[in-house]
């Protein structure tokens, strides 16, 4: 008996049977293969090489933040241009950058102003360019947070990781 055969002879019941194989056969493939692009899985936690400096800090994956932030101490802004330190724990090294955008960013109960700059970051597998605001967080146990501005179409997040990758630093492009 062919196909064509057996749907005759089921007549109306043919669509009960054929409509949940289908579903069953197109959820059944794996996912990376309907077009997910390889990204890297990192957790909660993780830690962040800042490039070209070499440092490498702990820093808080939240999905819940729109943008990354950075723990800037002594932050001195002249015309365009923005110079801070990292925290002594951190490398304590000062560095100075061209400032790309002020943004508003919305903390508990206020308002802040505050001065963005471009970094190369370093985070598991992936280099890549990231626009990073600057923020005095001595009241905060991260002195780095990754926002939606750098996990979105880069990472997946698995929250129950913590501390799963470490960022390698081959010569390898810069991601924009």
């Amino acid at each position: 008996m062919i196909v064509k055969d057996i749907f005759r002879e089921m007549g109306n019941h043919a669509s009960c049977l054929l409509i949940p194989a289908l579903l069953f056969l197109t959820c059944s493939f794996p996912y990376h293969t309907m077009g997910e692009p390889d990204r890297p899985v990192i957790g909660a936690e993780e830690y962040v090489r800042i490039l070209p400096y070499g440092f490498t800090i702990p820093a808080r994956i939240d999905t819940g933040a729109a943008t990354t932030s950075l723990d800037a101490r002594n932050m001195c802004v002249e015309d365009s241009i923005v110079t801070f330190t990292l925290p002594p724990k951190w490398g304590g090294a000062t560095i100075t950058a061209p400032i790309v955008d002020w943004r508003y960013i919305r903390t508990s109960g206020s308002r802040e102003r505050r001065p963005v700059i471009e970094l190369e970051l370093c985070i598991a597998s992936r280099k890549l360019r990231a626009r990073v605001n600057l923020n005095d967080r001595s009241g905060m146990r991260y002195p780095m947070l990754i926002g939606r501005n750098v996990i979105t179409g880069n990472f997946l997040v698995d929250i129950s990781r913590s501390y799963s990758n470490s960022p390698k630093t081959e010569d390898t492009e810069v991601d924009r």
